[in-house]
């Protein structure tokens, strides 16, 4: 049994949910490898090759693999599967664009978002927003698997793989990379940090989101998140939503002011290690799944909350 991981990154440095996917490609049993497609990547195979578990590192440098975009990342893995049982991708945005095209290439049934590995053909996923989990047996001889993140403890990395190079596919391709606007923050990446502060439509405005919000994950150090409600309503950046057409997160401290507790949102953070939840509603169902929960007026509190601190 071999199992290839998809490692995620920026070029520059490896996403911890690389090291949660080769947590869950353990779980097959076999031996796990990692592929680093980018341009200038060298330390992220440097890196990838010190991730605990990890038997060998194919490491494809290119211009055409420097976005991992779905048409280029396909024509790289799918030869690579004849040596390989299973494919492995973080349930990430380049994640879910990759996958379901080299599982189309390979004939095979995507399965998507597991939580738990119960053996090489039997996995667990969520369905329903969370409320139910499915048992998943699948029959195909290759295997083309997103992972979720929060539900697998990151790999150690006191590895030694070794590096392999192999080529990067020359193209041409039908689609290419124009342009990319990031937002920049000195704040932690929402979807890996550990304190998560989110708000949601009782703020109000983009000017009292930024107001309460801000100061507040500033002194604990957190990400910003938002309710589905506040970035429709323009709170805030489509990049903050949390929930089950957000990001799924998973931190130490998820705080909660002026979020309902819709069920989409619940889905998105509920395996959260500690909730708090600020609502002057005392019937919402957010504090069904909070640990601590204040029904307060968030204008009032957050203020306060924040000045003590």
């Amino acid at each position: 049994m071999a199992v290839l991981v998809i490692a995620e990154h920026n070029n520059a440095a490896l996403s911890d949910a690389t090291n949660k996917v080769v947590t869950a490609a353990a779980k097959f049993g076999g031996d796990v490898d990692v592929l680093v497609a980018g341009e200038g990547a060298g330390d992220v195979a440097a890196a990838a090759a010190k991730v605990s578990g990890v038997r060998k590192v194919l490491h494809a440098d290119g211009a055409s693999v420097a976005k991992q975009l779905a048409e280029p990342m396909e024509a790289l893995i799918v030869p690579l599967m004849a040596g390989y049982d299973a494919v492995l991708f973080a349930a990430t945005t380049a994640g879910k664009n990759m996958a379901p095209r080299v599982a189309a290439k390979l004939d095979v049934m995507q399965i998507s978002e597991i939580t738990a590995v119960i053996d090489a053909d039997t996995f667990e996923r969520p369905i329903y927003a969370g409320n139910a989990i499915q048992t998943v047996k699948s029959a195909d001889a290759k295997k083309v698997v997103t992972v979720r993140g929060t539900a697998f403890e990151a790999a150690g990395e006191d590895g030694s793989a070794s590096v392999e190079t192999v080529d990067a596919p020359a193209g041409p391709f039908k689609s290419e990379f124009v342009s990319e606007e990031m937002v920049k923050s000195d704040r932690p990446e929402l979807a890996g940090a550990k304190r998560v502060v989110s708000g949601g439509r009782a703020l109000g405005s983009a000017e009292k989101f930024q107001e309460l919000m801000f100061p507040l994950a500033d002194k604990l150090g957190a990400a910003v998140g938002a309710s589905r409600a506040a970035v429709d309503a323009g709170y805030a950046p489509n990049d903050y939503q949390v929930g089950q057409t957000g990001k799924i997160v998973a931190p130490e401290l998820y705080i909660a002011i002026g979020i309902s507790g819709a069920i989409q949102h619940l889905a998105g953070m509920k395996d959260s290690k500690v909730i708090v939840a600020i609502n002057k509603d005392e019937e919402a169902p957010i504090f069904q799944v909070a640990d601590y929960g204040l029904v307060a007026d968030l204008f009032v509190a957050v203020p306060e909350l924040t000045g003590a601190l």
